[in-house]
């Protein structure tokens, strides 16, 4: 990929918020089942209506991504990672909108900003600017008598 851009960190923090929710449970260790598995009879077993079904598991390629998305969200802000994860969790807005305070203009400009800097990030936009303005901060200080 040449160039990111906010449309695909969007996508690939939508994709991790997903892959996140297939991962499997975590359990308390140290319990386990030595009853064989059998085939019950239709008549036998007890259908339970409250039953959440689980998504297959994530493959291991989508959890190494997943893995360098939340990389990415050490460079966000508190607030910013809280309203960046929660759309790419698919909240809505007017959600999003009560848990932080703000209008829903606001919010979708925090939001956009958000994934503007990681896109600065990943683009190594950061590191250019920062170059930029040392190399200023050299040339003020050899102006100084």
């Amino acid at each position: 990929m040449n160039e990111w851009t906010i449309d695909d960190v969007a996508a690939r923090l939508a994709e991790a918020a997903e892959t996140g929710r297939r991962l499997p449970r975590v359990r308390v260790q140290g319990y386990f089942n030595v009853w064989p598995a059998f085939v019950r009879d239709g008549w036998e077993g007890f259908d339970d209506k409250d039953y959440e079904y689980r998504p297959l598991p994530p493959t291991p390629e989508s959890v190494d991504r997943m893995l360098e998305a939340m990389r990415w969200m050490q460079w966000l802000e508190v607030e910013q990672r809280h309203l960046v994860w929660m759309r790419a969790k698919h909240y809505e807005w007017k959600f999003i909108c009560r848990r932080l305070g703000r209008d829903r203009t606001t919010a979708w400009r925090r939001w956009q900003k958000a994934l503007q800097l990681v896109v600065d990030h990943l683009n190594d936009r950061h590191t250019a600017a920062s170059d930029h303005a040392s190399k200023l901060e050299g040339q003020v200080g050899q102006c100084v008598p």
